[in-house]
């Protein structure tokens, strides 16, 4: 019976929404992980860690900022109301995911996912303002928000697949150099928060505790991993050419390395100004672009095609006249 539907059975027998429809969910899924990182960059960058100074609420007696709390409790608590925007988003990619007939259990299960990494990670940003930011929690905060964003990706990628086994466009050794370029890609951004976690910008002006390392050296060691990708990116470049991959596939390594010669250039333009805010925060919403790059890299190198449809049974054969005449004695 209708009323025995759980409410997402009930919204899709009232609504088929578009192939297209589908895919800009996920699309915006991609953004909005991008802009909660960025803003959440923003937080640490004006120093409004602490702007809302307690969680869940933003002040023991209010749960939102007051007048007095000024420009930081306001940043502080607009990241958190993006959090709210984040599952709107999220909530659509599920639902038009679920009433799309045929629905697919795989792009459900990704949208799902994004949910629960979302709630995961506004427990670990409370958790962040209880403990007075401290830097590991920060991280863990950065690299939750990366997973978002990594599964959000896949999702957009999977919408304009279809669900059959993959079948890979390139040889194994080009699908090893390709996991380890993605490798060195994580490992790039990870000591990344290792330098936010142990550099100047603390996420508050009062005296916060920091990751105890020299955080020079930890950049070192970040631009050290910078030409670890980049080669690696090159030599996948040219290993693509040599064994004639689709053009596609070639074009991700392309922007790719675009991006990361981009990202290069904010990153030494950052550290010879001393870390100013704006480019700081230009270098964030560059690492999402590199993470998107790398995996746009790695999900091109393979294809899936669609399910053929399932084939109707066939109706039983008529019954002949005089046969059901003689049973019918």
């Amino acid at each position: 019976m209708p009323s025995s539907l759980n409410p997402l059975e009930q919204i899709a027998r009232r609504w088929q929404p578009s192939a297209r429809f589908v895919e800009r969910a996920a699309l915006a899924a991609v953004v909005m992980a991008v802009v909660i990182v960025v803003t959440g960059g923003a937080v640490r960058l004006t120093q409004s860690g602490l702007g809302c100074p307690t969680w869940p609420t933003c002040t023991e007696d209010s749960l939102t900022p007051t007048h007095a709390m000024g420009i930081n409790g306001a940043i502080e608590f607009g990241n958190r109301m993006l959090t709210y925007v984040l599952c709107a988003v999220v909530g659509l990619l599920i639902i038009a995911a679920r009433s799309r007939t045929p629905m697919r259990r795989s792009l459900t299960k990704l949208g799902w996912a994004q949910f629960w990494i979302v709630m995961g990670n506004a427990v670990v940003g409370g958790i962040t303002v209880l403990t007075g930011l401290n830097p590991y929690i920060v991280s863990a905060h950065f690299l939750l928000s990366t997973a978002l964003l990594t599964v959000a990706v896949l999702t957009w990628w999977r919408v304009r697949e279809g669900d059959a086994e993959p079948r890979d466009l390139v040889a194994r050794p080009v699908r090893q150099l390709t996991w380890l370029l993605v490798g060195a890609t994580g490992a790039l951004i990870v000591i990344g928060t290792v330098v936010t976690g142990a550099g100047p910008h603390a996420g508050d002006a009062n005296k916060v505790h920091r990751i105890p390392l020299d955080w020079q050296e930890i950049t070192q060691l970040h631009v050290d991993f910078v030409y670890i990708v980049l080669g690696l990116s090159a030599a996948l470049w040219f290993t693509l050419r040599a064994v004639k991959a689709p053009a596609a596939t070639r074009r991700t390594v392309s922007e790719l390395l675009a991006v990361l010669l981009l990202q290069g250039v904010v990153g030494y333009v950052q550290y010879f100004t001393h870390l100013p805010e704006v480019v700081v925060g230009i270098h964030m919403f560059g690492s999402c672009l590199v993470w998107i790059a790398a995996l746009r890299v790695l999900l091109s190198q393979r294809e899936r095609a669609e399910l053929p449809a399932p084939v109707a049974a066939p109706a039983p054969a008529a019954q002949p006249v005089a046969e059901a005449a003689a049973s019918s004695r």
